[in-house]
């Protein structure tokens, strides 16, 4: 399907890759790993012919259609989203175009029927009328709902429309799917229905992923770039892990061998280059050496960085106690009477389904969030840090990355702030860049490294390893390891809750079921059958497929009454009364809340499109009260998106049809 043969390709001076070859097969499933700047990148935009190559070939087998998402950036106009679902081929979305500007100007003049008749033609020609089903049915699987298939696709965030340009390419079935880091802009739900869509899916896959549970459960080999070289290892990431580690001590055993023999014959060549008897042989082993292949030392470029990061001042032992806590969002109640509490050092995952309020409880542990009823205490001499509030409130946007990070009150040096720095990817120049023009997952890594450098004694993290590529994860949980403080943290990268986790809270339906181990204890305890499923189960039944629903047992026949009272028709006539009116109840409330998101998602484009502006900067404290503003939106949104989906429930279950009688 895919050849590479012979090829090469310096960038800046530094030669990426030398007489690389490979091969790519149908129904593979292949991991690109390396480390940041090793050239993954660059080997894609050679594949798509973006690039070219300054030696060798890359070929594709005859009439072979190549699908590409990007790791961000992906474009948005005018369509809905599921019209970029569906829109697989130039011709298609050129047909959609057509159809839409038809039905716009023309849907009720005669005079151009033929014309819609000409591009239904096409569109029934092409099969178009059944990709709507196909896209739908994935969009679902990626987190859409229905109301948001026929959203012009520019209203939604970035991650959103990453995910719609996916369901393009699963709508596409390309027969080489290249994915670059796509698990980025996934929640853990739509995560588990990506991963096994792929391991159905009848094509070719090569990405890019940091993700190492991602990478164990999907692909059959590993390709490397080390050195200048592709190695392919076979298996998933442990099994690369293992070969790797085989391999090089292979290498260090036959460079050392290699060296010993030079340092022999150079000692020959030093004692005997001059004398006239010994001359000739002292030259012929000079030559011996330069003819030598050298096998050059292996290094592990993924070696783990190892710094001691400032520590806080110690707490009491109880760090945090929440009691008797009751929480909604409006009619949607999260805790009714929940309790919890933390000690010092404890290092606690929070996991459980998407919507059970892993992040609320995350919330009100930090205090962002406030309580309808019950108590929060924090202990003695306790500081208290929360993650995802670092990223727009604790950032100055006119200052340089390196300029932010050195802003600590900690006594540390510019080499060693660099260096964290170059941990967190930002190396070079990049550390002179305006944390103005950062992206988001740039700014969320500049967070973190403020955050190491000045952390609290109860440090809160929401989703930490986003956006972080493998040694920048293996760097903070070197970090958090040496943190001489308390952790809580909600994480779907596996990895990183082995790593770190000493205590996991199961949290579901408003209820904290606590396992007193790490997370191979919490599998056990569950009969988990999936590490990763684990993190969205039942605390009963962790990692198990949701069982289906119970069969409805036929009701038992009743003869019915010959006639009704009058007291009987009465109280039906009031039931059908209250029913009515908690109807009309509840479709203003998903209408006032439908109208509130449209103008928060309205302020929050507005808001961010200011924050872009140069001008803004220009005025002294305008860039602060709009971050300041801005969060209050993003805030209000996450308060409100809840509230709306349990009214939008209670709405369905009002308009669901009765059951039919026997």
């Amino acid at each position: 399907m895919l050849t590479i043969s012979g090829v090469e390709k310096t960038f800046g001076g530094r030669t990426l890759f030398r007489d690389v070859g490979l091969q790519v097969n149908r129904e593979d499933r292949v991991g690109l790993v390396g480390p940041n700047g090793a050239g993954k990148s660059t080997l894609f935009s050679l594949i798509l012919r973006a690039d070219t190559p300054d030696a060798g070939d890359i070929t594709f087998q005859r009439n072979i259609v190549v699908g590409f998402l990007p790791q961000e950036s992906a474009p948005a106009g005018d369509e809905t989203v599921l019209e970029l679902a569906t829109a697989i081929t130039p011709e298609v979305a050129e047909l959609q175009k057509q159809m839409k500007l038809w039905e716009a100007n023309h849907a009720a003049d005669l005079a151009h029927a033929d014309t819609h008749d000409d591009l239904h033609s096409r569109f029934d020609e092409l099969g178009l009328y059944q990709l709507d089903a196909k896209a739908k049915q994935i969009l679902s699987g990626l987190g859409f709902r229905e109301r948001d298939f026929e959203r012009p696709a520019r209203e939604m965030s970035g991650g959103w429309v990453m995910r719609a340009h996916l369901a393009r390419l699963l709508v596409q079935e390309p027969d080489l799917l290249m994915l670059d880091e796509p698990t980025n802009h996934l929640d853990l739900e739509a995560l588990l229905w990506f991963q096994e869509y792929l391991k159905q899916y009848p094509g070719a896959i090569l990405l890019i992923s940091h993700d190492r549970e991602f990478l164990n459960q999907l692909v059959g080999s590993i390709l490397e770039i080390r050195q200048g070289k592709l190695l392919r290892y076979t298996g998933n990431y442990e099994d690369y892990l293992l070969q790797r580690a085989a391999h090089e001590e292979k290498m260090l055993a036959a460079y050392k061998n290699q060296q010993r023999e030079i340092a022999h014959l150079m000692d020959f060549v030093n004692r005997f280059r001059a004398k006239n008897t010994k001359a000739a042989q002292a030259q012929s082993k000079l030559k011996q050496i330069e003819r030598m292949e050298k096998i050059e030392p292996p290094e592990n470029e993924d070696r783990k960085i190892n710094f001691t990061f400032p520590q806080p001042v110690r707490s009491g032992l109880k760090v945090i106690t929440l009691e008797n806590i009751h929480f909604a969002y409006g009619a949607n109640s999260v805790y009714r009477g929940v309790d919890f509490q933390a000690e010092r050092d404890q290092r606690t995952v929070l996991v459980g389904p998407n919507g059970a309020g892993k992040s609320t409880l995350l919330k009100l542990l930090a205090g962002t969030l406030v309580q309808q009823q019950g108590t929060r205490e924090l202990g003695h001499n306790v500081k208290c840090g929360y993650y995802s509030q670092y990223r727009v409130e604790m950032l100055q946007a006119q200052r340089t990355v390196l300029d932010e990070a050195l802003d600590t009150p900690q006594r540390v040096t510019e080499q060693f702030v660099r260096t964290v720095l170059g941990c967190f990817l930002f190396r070079g120049d990049d550390v002179f860049k305006r944390v103005s023009v950062l992206s988001g997952g740039e700014k969320s890594r500049l967070a973190l490294v403020k955050l190491l450098l000045d952390p609290p004694n109860l440090l809160l993290m929401d989703e930490p390893t986003t956006h972080l590529d493998m040694a920048s994860i293996d760097a903070l949980v070197g970090a958090l390891k040496q943190f001489a403080g308390t952790l809580i943290f909600i994480s779907h990268d596996v990895y990183f809750i082995r790593a770190l986790a000493g205590h996991v809270v199961h949290v579901n339906a408003g209820k904290l079921t606590h396992y007193a181990g790490n997370y191979q204890y919490y599998l056990d305890k569950t009969a988990a059958t999936s590490a990763r499923a684990a993190l969205t189960a039942g605390a009963s039944g962790a990692g198990k497929p949701a069982a289906p629903p119970p069969a409805v047992a036929a009701a038992p026949r009743v003869e019915k009454p010959a006639g009704k009272t009058k007291e009987q028709k009465r109280l039906e006539a009031e039931q059908r009364q209250a029913a009515s009116k908690e109807k009309r109840d509840q479709q203003q409330l998903v209408s006032r809340l439908e109208k509130e998101i449209s103008e928060l998602e309205k302020k929050q484009a507005e808001l961010t499109l200011e924050l872009e502006k140069p001008e803004t900067y220009a005025q002294p404290g305008r860039a602060n009260t709009i971050n300041r503003e801005l969060v209050w939106v993003q805030d209000r949104l996450t308060e409100v998106g809840p509230a709306w989906e349990a009214a939008a429930e209670k709405l369905a279950a009002f308009n669901a049809p009765a059951p039919a009688e026997d």
